[in-house]
This record gives structure tokens, sequence and C-alpha cells, in this order.
């Protein structure tokens, strides 16, 4: 056999295993990506050009939220939010749409709290999906009704969502419940103690039901 066919042979040989060892990589990368984000990569998917641009979108919130300070909370500081949140559904029964707008304000000074920057949505909902992926859906709805209330009134119906959306938020960021794919659709535990009970509407209850 010809030296010169050898080389070709080699080449070739060289290329097609460098082509397959770039493809599994790439599944590798799309998996692991899905599994972190879950619902979110398909949504990035959606916004982008290509799956690579979503790709590459996500791989730079990981790396950017491996640079974050994220922490824990100790319980005292578990405890004070949770009598906050209370305090504001409780709240709810006179003063809807205020109380959409303070659960709004706890969420943003919890994510600071965990270490998150605070200085845009967007790039809350870019932070949050790290780790809370399974949250985003319902800050966005939550967040969405409140803007929207800003510019046209909206129904106490409406406010009513809204604190159920926010308050998935609320215990996600409060128990550290979300982590990638693993709370995909898990419920995130409630408040306990404080002697406080919700009903459906989302509105706090103190001692026996009314």
């Amino acid at each position: 056999m010809p030296t010169w066919l050898v080389i070709i042979i080699v080449i070739a040989a060289i290329l097609v295993v460098g082509v397959a060892a770039w493809f599994v990589l790439a599944e590798q990368r799309k998996r692991r990506l899905r599994d972190t984000f879950g619902p979110e990569y398909d949504r990035a998917v959606e916004e982008h050009e290509s799956p690579r641009e979503a790709e590459r979108e996500l791989s730079s919130r990981v790396k950017r939220h491996s640079d974050l300070d994220i922490r824990p909370l100790p319980e005292t500081t578990k405890d004070r939010y949770a009598q906050e949140w209370a305090l504001i559904q409780e709240q709810f029964v006179d003063r809807p749409s205020g109380a959409v707008v303070e659960a709004d304000r706890v969420l943003v000074s919890l994510m600071a709290e965990r270490g998150y920057p605070t200085e845009g949505y967007d790039q809350q909902l870019a932070d949050l999906s790290v780790r809370h992926a399974n949250a985003l859906r319902h800050y966005r709805a939550g967040h969405d009704t409140l803007v929207r209330h800003r510019e046209a009134e909206m129904s106490t119906e409406d406010m009513r969502e809204a604190m159920k959306h926010y308050r998935e938020v609320f215990e996600d960021l409060l128990t550290d419940a979300g982590e990638g794919a693993e709370s995909h659709g898990k419920q995130a535990p409630g408040n306990r103690g404080n002697g406080t009970r919700r009903g459906d509407d989302g509105s706090a209850r103190r001692g026996t039901e009314r």
C-alpha cells in the first residue's frame, strides 16, 4: 500500500474519531444543561436562533453563578422571613394589590440575603435559573401580573393567583429546595410553625381556622 494512501487513511480515521468525539461531548453538554435547567432549557432554545446559541447562553449563566457567593440562610433568618411573609398574606384580605407589591419586595430582599445580585428582573431570572429553574415560571407569572396591574387595575382573583405564584418562589428560595432538575415537579415544603395556616387563596390564618 502506498505511503500516501496510508497517510490519507490515518487522517480520515482521525477526522472520524474527532467528529464522533465532538458529537459525544455536545450530547453530554446538552444532557447536563437539560438536567440543570429543566424547562428553562427548552425556553432558551425557543428564544435563540439555534440550540448552540441557547447552550452558550445557559453555560454562561452557570459560569456567572459559580462566581456568586450563594449562601444558605440561618434558621433565625428563615424564621424572620417566614413571619414577614405570614404578615403579608394576612394583609391580602384588606389590601390585595398592596400585599402583592410587598411580596415582590420581600422576594427581592430574600434573593439579596441569599447572595443573588438584584440589579434587574431579567438578570434575576438568569441567576435564579441555575438552581431554582422550577420556580421561575411562578416568578414570571407573579411579576407579570404585578406589571399589568400597574398599567391597568387587575381583579382580586388575579392578585390572589399572583400571591400563589410568589409563595412558590418564596418557599423555594427560603428552603433552597431548588437544585436544578432534582426539584422539577416537586412541591417546595410549606412554612411550618409560627402558628400560621394558609387558605387556598394564599392568605395566612393564625390559630384555628375561621
